[in-house]
């Protein structure tokens, strides 16, 4: 019994001292943050946890809801779209937001320098965040079109976090952010264009494509009713007609799809683009293809740069809605993307991405993502579309 009472007391006294400690000792708020986030050398950027760990937004960019708050300032945004009801051949890019931001979890690798270009667009002048995807029904075309064109004028017609107060291109002079849009089929472009017509007047296109896609509705798919004449391969066709695209400034690169006729090319002339054929990188090679667009789209106006992943050969890029053979490598297609530097990209788009035809290794979406990282580069380099304001009065002095 003596023995018992003992054991108790002790206990007692334990929990006593142990209450009286606990009382003098602040309480560690979960695990130290050295041991998960590290400082990476050189530049000066960080990186959390590993590349394949986490939840998965493009390049592991800080997420914030932007359609359902405004409450975070952002210089460039990634948002999604995930429609692919206008497609013709293979759906499944409603899924490639989702897949690009998959394929995106490397390119933050190391702390994202871009050797090409000389710049790491994760660490700059720029507030980037991805804002997650705009919500679209699946079960009315005619709506979702009106869904993306007003989610996308939400983020885009927001002050940025950089010289928001500054001078820019838009219609009513002022900056704005820069608005990266992660597809979906095409068809997703009308209602894009629709919303940067608002912000910026007609604009010049950079268009990445094995297809035309300026097609008449007539043409391509018949058009048995008004909503069935608006799809992935006709949207063009549209937004010339909307006045969306300025007039003889719009390119096509990577061309090779098959035709009704040469009166495709004849309508898409009538529709303003000029066309570089992907074939002719065997004659010209990537420099002559760069300077093509850049002659053709110039560098002081705004541009609008779509690309569809179909750009690509099937050897590198399968999992897309129209897959054509002999187009250009993933290599390729990076080197030409870095070759429009100094082009004012104030907006893109990548589509066409349908992650259920990938293979096991992620080969497309991590095309797309690496695309991706070349025009978000790209666009960290231009500085704040404040800037294009000044750059263009100094080109025109020098013209004077």
């Amino acid at each position: 019994m003596l023995r018992l009472l003992a054991t108790a007391a002790v206990v007692v006294t334990g929990v006593s001292a142990h209450g009286s400690h606990s009382e003098n000792q602040e309480p560690l708020a979960g695990p130290h943050k050295s041991l998960w986030y590290n400082t990476l050398p050189g530049d000066g950027g960080t990186q959390a946890d590993s590349v394949f760990s986490g939840i998965s937004t493009f390049g592991r960019l800080p997420y914030h809801p932007c359609l359902a708050s405004d409450d975070v300032k952002y210089d460039i945004a990634f948002i999604g779209a995930p429609f692919d009801t206008g497609t013709s051949y293979r759906p499944g890019a409603r899924f490639g937001p989702n897949g690009i931001r998959q394929g995106s979890r490397k390119v933050r690798f190391s702390g994202g320098y871009n050797v090409p270009l000389d710049a790491n667009p994760f660490d700059s002048w720029a507030t980037v965040l991805d804002c997650g995807d705009i919500p679209v029904t699946s079960y009315d075309n005619a709506y979702a079109i009106h869904q993306i064109e007003e989610g996308h004028n939400s983020i885009l017609m927001r002050e940025p976090a950089t010289n928001a107060s500054a001078p820019g291109p838009s219609k009513k002079g002022k900056t704005l952010p820069r608005v990266i849009t992660l597809g979906g089929d095409h068809t997703i472009t009308l209602p894009l264009l629709r919303s940067m017509n608002r912000a910026y007047g007609p604009i010049t296109v950079i268009h990445f494509d094995s297809h035309l896609d300026t097609w008449k509705p007539k043409v391509f798919g018949g058009s048995p009713s008004k909503q069935a004449a608006i799809n992935h391969g006709t949207y063009f066709y549209h937004a010339a007609h909307e006045g969306l695209l300025k007039n003889d400034t719009n390119i096509h690169a990577g061309i090779r799809t098959t035709l009704s006729g040469l009166s495709d090319y004849e309508n898409d002339g009538y529709v303003g683009f000029q066309i570089v054929e992907a074939r002719e990188i065997d004659t010209i090679g990537t420099e002559g293809i760069i300077k093509k667009i850049r002659d053709r789209v110039g560098t002081t106006e705004p541009v609008y740069l779509s690309i569809d992943i179909d750009t690509l050969d099937p050897a590198f890029a399968p999992a897309t809605g129209t897959p054509e053979t002999g187009g250009w490598s993933t290599r390729e297609l990076r080197t030409i993307v870095r070759g429009l530097k100094g082009i004012n990209l104030v907006a893109a788009d990548i589509v066409e991405v349908a992650p259920a035809y990938d293979t096991n290794a992620e080969l497309t979406t991590m095309a797309a993502a690496d695309t991706l990282y070349e025009v978000m580069t790209l666009m960290v380099m231009n500085g704040p579309l404040s800037e294009m304001v000044t750059k263009k009065e100094i080109e025109a002095k020098e013209d004077m």
